[in-house]
């Protein structure tokens, strides 16, 4: 697939088939994300690849969203050093945003589905993963094939339009706020 078809097909996917994903498809997802940029090339960032199932479910409590996390083939565990302060902080999770959208896009390339989580239950996370002191679980993604459809390029997107989003040169009045409060989807 071309990079843009990539980017055009990623979707979050919850619900995936019983197909495991190769290795070599997950070792190229997961070189996505360590070639991701970051704040003076920090790359703030550590990734604990699980495939086992019971893992899988284990791994699924840490947020009351991630159910799908067990039913994924596989699922990356983003692990991060504790900020030292709020400037790190910002740039901690804008770098390991960046790492993230870089594995999805890397797998819907190779017609593997994501799903992302945020972390509430950080024992469990440490129970799960055995990260030492001073880390902490940042995000988790899940993988496998999509049990609904196949990662296509999506035609009817999702998505304010072009031209409410985009202000060329400085605000364009006739733009709507609607972004002012983000929706709830996690």
């Amino acid at each position: 697939m071309e990079t843009w078809d990539a980017m055009r097909s990623r979707r979050n996917v919850r619900q995936f088939t019983d197909q495991p994903v190769s290795d070599d498809a997950l070792d190229r997802i997961l070189e996505a994300g360590r070639r991701a940029p970051s704040a003076g090339n920090w790359q703030p960032w550590d990734f604990v690849l699980v495939t086992d199932g019971a893992q899988l479910g284990e791994l699924s409590k840490v947020w009351r969203g991630a159910g799908h996390v067990a039913r994924a083939a596989a699922a990356i565990a983003i692990v991060a050093p504790e900020p030292k302060d709020a400037q790190q902080a910002a740039l901690l999770h804008y770098d390991l945003g960046q790492a993230t959208y870089a594995m999805m896009v890397a797998a819907a390339d190779l017609g593997v589905g994501t799903g992302h989580a945020a972390v509430a239950d950080q024992e469990q996370a440490k129970r799960v993963l055995g990260f030492p002191e001073g880390r902490f679980l940042a995000y988790v993604l899940s993988a496998g094939y999509p049990a609904d459809k196949p990662l296509t390029v999506i035609k009817r997107l999702d998505r304010r339009p072009f031209d409410e989003v985009v202000h060329r040169g400085t605000w364009n009045a006739a733009s709507s706020d609607a972004a002012a409060e983000p929706a709830d989807r996690a």
